[in-house]
Parts: C-alpha cells; sequence; structure tokens
C-alpha cells in the first residue's frame, strides 16, 4: 500500500467519525493555540519593555542611596541620604559623562482657575531632556539660569494638560502647586506608562525651587548620568564610584553608600523576567498537548477495535504488518496535523485580538508556530505508534473471526 493511498484512506476514516475526530483534536487545537498567544504575547512584552527602557533615556547610568542596616538588619535599598547637589555638580566635569540630572520627587497639588488635580512632582536640571530622552511637544523646558536663580516655572506632562485645562492652551498659564505659583512653559511629549508609572501624569520643576520651596529637603532621591557614548559605558561608571566615594570622604575598606544601576542592567533584569513567565505560561499550555495527545490515542485504539475485521481482510489479501502499522500511524499523525494547523491559525487570532482589543503588545514570529507544528506531529508519532502496533499485530484469522 502506498503512502497516499494510506493518507487518502486516514481522510476517509476521519470524515466518516467527524464529531469523534474534532473532539479528539480539541485538546492539540487549545494546547497549540495557547501556545503560540502566550509566546506573542511574552515576545510582545518584552519587546515593549525593552522600548520603555530604551527611552528612560540615552546610555543611561542611574544613581541612587545605599541601604542603611539596623542592628545587622537591612532597611532596603535608597534607606540611606547620601546624595547631594554637590556630587551631581562633580559628575558634570568628568569627560566621559555627557549629562547630569539630579532629580526629587514629591506630590503635589495642583489648582488652575476652579480645577484641582493631583499629580507627582519632579525636581531637576536642565539636562533632563538630554539624560532622560524627553521630548518638549509644545512649549519650551526650563534653562540653567532659570534653575539657579529658582525660578517658578513648571513643565508638565500630557496627562495634567488634559485633566486640568481641559482642552486650553496650558503654556504661559499661571497654576497653584501647593499653594505656590507656577507659569507653565511647556508640555512634554507623550511616553506613555511605564509599569505601574505613568509618564504623562508628572510636573517637572528645577530642582533648586522643589528643594527650597515645596520639599524642604537637602539630599537628592537620585542622579540620572548620560554616559558620553555607549562605549564609555563603563568607564563613567567607574567615574561615578570614585567621584562619589571621593567627595563622600569613604575609606578604602568601606562599602560604597550609593548604588549604580546601568541601562544595559534594568533592560538584562526585566527581559529574565518576561522570558521566565513566558516559558512558565507556555509550559503550562503545553500541558493541553499532552492531553490532546492521550486523547488521539485514545480514538485510534477505539477505531482499532472497531476496524478489525478491516484488518483481517486487509491482512488475508495480502497487507502485511507494516502496512497496517504504517496506514494507522499516518491516521494519528493526521489528526494531530490538522489539530495543529486550526490550533495555528486560532493562536495567531487569539494573539491579534488581544493586541485590539486588550491595548497588549503581541509580537507573532515564525518560530514558535513552527515549533507548535513539529510538536503536533511529534504528538501524532509518539500517542499512535502504540494503537498502531496493536493493529499490525492482529492476526488474520482472529481478526476475521472478531464480532
Amino acid at each position: 500500500m502506498s503512502f497516499l493511498e494510506c493518507v487518502r484512506i486516514s481522510f476517509r476514516s476521519i470524515r466518516a467519525n467527524g464529531l469523534r475526530s474534532v473532539l479528539t483534536m480539541l485538546g492539540i487545537i487549545i494546547g497549540v493555540a495557547a501556545v503560540i498567544a502566550m509566546v506573542a504575547i511574552g515576545e510582545g512584552t518584552s519587546t515593549s519593555v525593552a522600548s520603555q527602557i530604551n527611552g528612560l533615556g540615552s546610555n543611561l547610568l542611574i544613581v541612587t542611596p545605599g541601604q542603611a542596616t539596623q542592628g545587622r538588619v537591612s532597611l532596603g535599598a535608597g534607606s540611606l541620604n547620601t546624595l547631594t547637589m554637590a556630587d551631581a555638580e562633580i559628575l558634570t566635569q568628568k569627560e566621559s559623562i555627557s549629562g547630569v540630572a539630579p532629580s526629587v520627587n514629591a506630590r503635589g497639588q495642583i489648582v488652575w482657575g476652579s480645577n484641582n488635580y493631583s499629580s507627582m512632582l519632579e525636581g531637576t536640571s536642565a539636562d533632563f531632556p538630554q539624560v532622560r530622552n524627553v521630548e518638549v511637544g509644545q512649549g519650551r523646558f526650563f534653562s540653567n539660569f532659570e534653575v539657579k536663580m529658582q525660578y517658578n516655572v513648571a513643565v508638565v506632562g500630557t496627562e495634567v494638560v488634559s485633566n486640568l485645562f481641559k482642552g486650553a492652551n496650558p503654556v504661559g498659564q499661571t497654576v497653584q502647586i501647593n499653594r505656590i505659583p507656577f507659569t507653565i512653559i511647556g508640555v512634554l511629549q507623550s511616553q506613555g506608562s511605564s509599569g505601574m508609572t505613568n509618564n504623562d501624569d508628572r510636573i517637572i520643576i528645577p530642582i533648586t525651587t522643589a528643594m527650597n520651596r515645596l520639599t524642604g529637603g537637602k539630599n537628592v532621591g537620585s542622579i540620572y548620568v548620560s554616559a558620553a557614548s555607549s562605549d564609555l559605558m563603563e568607564k563613567a561608571q567607574q567615574d561615578i564610584q570614585q567621584a562619589l566615594r571621593a567627595n563622600h570622604k569613604l575609606r578604602p575598606q568601606a562599602a560604597d553608600d550609593f548604588r549604580i544601576t546601568s541601562q544595559s542592567d534594568i533592560l538584562s533584569t526585566a527581559q529574565s523576567v518576561s522570558s521566565s513567565m513566558t516559558a512558565l505560561l507556555s509550559g503550562i499550555a503545553a500541558i493541553s498537548l499532552i492531553v490532546g495527545g492521550i486523547g488521539v490515542m485514545n480514538i485510534m485504539l477505539v477505531s482499532v477495535t472497531e476496524r478489525t475485521r478491516e484488518i483481517g481482510i486487509r491482512k488475508a489479501i495480502g497487507a502485511k504488518r507494516g502496512d497496517i502499522l504504517r496506514q494507522f500511524l499516518i491516521e494519528a499523525v493526521t489528526l494531530s496535523l490538522i489539530g495543529g494547523v486550526i490550533g495555528i491559525a486560532l493562536g495567531v487570532g487569539a494573539a491579534f485580538l488581544v493586541s485590539k482589543l486588550g491595548q497588549m503588545a503581541t509580537s507573532i514570529s515564525l518560530s514558535p508556530i513552527m515549533y507548535a507544528f513539529l510538536t503536533s506531529t511529534l504528538v501524532g508519532v509518539i500517542f499512535g505508534v502504540y494503537p498502531a502496533r496493536k493493529a499490525a499485530q492482529l492476526k488474520p484469522i482472529d481478526a476475521l473471526r472478531y464480532e
């Protein structure tokens, strides 16, 4: 019996038991669709996270306060107040560094006319747009002179504009921030959300104004540093460490009282977490393939039982054991492949719907589709071997006498 004849008989058997075949393929369809959809969502999320992290700035290094200990118990990162404006000023003198933007944060109540809105306040320097890769869509950013003179000027995000100004042009307007008048001089271009943070829901003011008139503190919460080039990232990190240790008068054996995090470190951690979650979800979804494979084996065993007399007749007229084995194995693989193709279509469709309706980033690539296709084929082979062997081992005389 030729291969094409075996395929033709397989399709005829599947059509003859349509409902049973569909129910048999259901586990494989769900498993393949789930794997493709989960991988697409995971890869899309990873790409989105990488884009957001790269959008934080160019060749970015983030300096944050170190962690204090009390009775051998760590109080957590940032529990020390060790960073100052003097630290930021020293870093601007390093050739490996192209920009420095110290930052302090606080919540602020903003009032304009009868409108009232609460948003995040961020005090920083005039280098902030360059260091953090931020662009002003309307108006301008404040200057070094305005920072030095502690001007009451502010640049707002698009979320603040939509909630506070209700469509009015904010540039040139005077608002009350914690009862202190500020003039809006610019509106940032939208950057969207990053995790739990909405980058459009913030008001940026000169750091000197923030520290002396709003927060009353003398320490900065973090210092954003932009290396002069990607090749100088490691040199910039070393310069930062040496400069801050010297400025903090730390002894050679003393640990750093600050922490330096690079953009690549953040990206690597985020992608590692995303990859682990994708692998976990895909593994859970792949269990459906095993369930589907068991279903294929079960239905093929039923098919062998129902077609025992047919097997006996085929053997009586000259069919060899290999012919019977090949016929039932091809039938099992055909069931799995049809289920795999339908599952691929449903998985791609599900990923598309999630992207459009769920506003989640998805990325459909060829590798998970090929993986799903080959896996469904392998499931058919593995779970089809036993029923096929059982059919091939039937003795013609016993098969013909079967009722």
